[in-house]
């Protein structure tokens, strides 16, 4: 069984920082892409930041220059560094994991981590 855990998510002022982290565990082949989405209440769950094994990187327009993502191979485990986060940051943010299982691509999530920014 594949398991996603998120971590990192919390209370943070206007301006502050937050990392999120994910890690990715269970009987795997290989992964061939792994990234962060949010959902803030109301709207539609999006896209925030992916990495794509052998590929490249890619952020929303929102969160450039704000957000970094990264990977531990190693580890099996998803990074990803906040800073300078708004009000409307404000999100659930869930990792995605894109990976390869006895022969099959498969897309797994974690549960969900809260990010709140509020003064």
């Amino acid at each position: 069984q594949v398991q996603l855990v998120e971590s990192g998510g919390g209370l943070v002022q206007p301006g502050g920082s937050l990392r999120l982290s994910c890690e990715l565990s269970g009987n795997i082949c290989s992964i061939n892409g792994m990234g962060w989405f949010r959902q803030a209440p109301g709207k539609q769950r999006e896209p925030v930041a992916s990495i794509i094994t052998g590929g490249s990187l890619a952020y929303a327009d929102s969160v450039k220059g704000r957000f970094t993502i990264s990977r531990d191979n190693a580890k099996n485990t998803l990074d990803l560094q906040m800073n300078n986060l708004k009000s409307e940051d404000t999100a659930v943010y869930y990792c995605k994991a894109d990976v390869w299982v006895y022969g099959t691509l498969r897309n797994y999530w974690g549960q969900g981590t809260q990010v709140t920014v509020s003064s």
